[in-house]
């Protein structure tokens, strides 16, 4: 697949979240970019997310498509805080991390902790399990907006 994931691309605003999944993951996915290291039938399902986005997503071209339109609402400037527990007998790896960055719309900053439970077999993600903290979206975002 091979989607460019540079700062300039059309999913430059994920190059944090792609950097910190990459290192988590390190010698345990095969890939140069993050689409690389998903098989082309995963799975992704975001149980704790947001109104609006969907619940699951099959295919490594229908995430990337998801993702390709990050940019327009978030900018990420950095990822930290990485722990990385890995049940080898399972081939399942918990990711937790952080994002850090500011809402495009509102210019607010946004600051998010995740949980991914991602399942692993010969060597490509093959299902990922997201949570996320909905709160930090809607601080960002300025949602629900208040009137005076």
């Amino acid at each position: 697949m091979s989607k460019s994931v540079s700062d300039d691309s059309p999913f430059g605003a994920n190059s944090p979240f792609f950097r910190i999944v990459k290192e988590g993951l390190a010698g345990l996915v095969d890939g140069e970019d993050y689409f690389d290291l998903l098989a082309d039938d995963v799975v992704f399902e975001y149980v704790i997310s947001v109104p609006g986005y969907p619940r699951r997503v099959e295919g490594r071209q229908n995430i990337a498509d998801l993702y390709s339109g990050y940019g327009d609402y978030m900018s990420l400037r950095s990822a930290d805080n990485l722990r990385v527990h890995h049940d080898r007998d399972a081939s399942v790896v918990v990711l937790e991390y952080e994002v850090h960055g500011t809402s495009v719309q509102t210019g607010r900053p946004y600051d998010n902790r995740f949980v991914s439970i991602v399942t692993i077999t010969d060597r490509k993600v093959t299902h990922w399990r997201d949570y996320l903290d909905p709160v930090a979206v809607f601080d960002a975002s300025g949602w629900p907006q208040t009137h005076a």
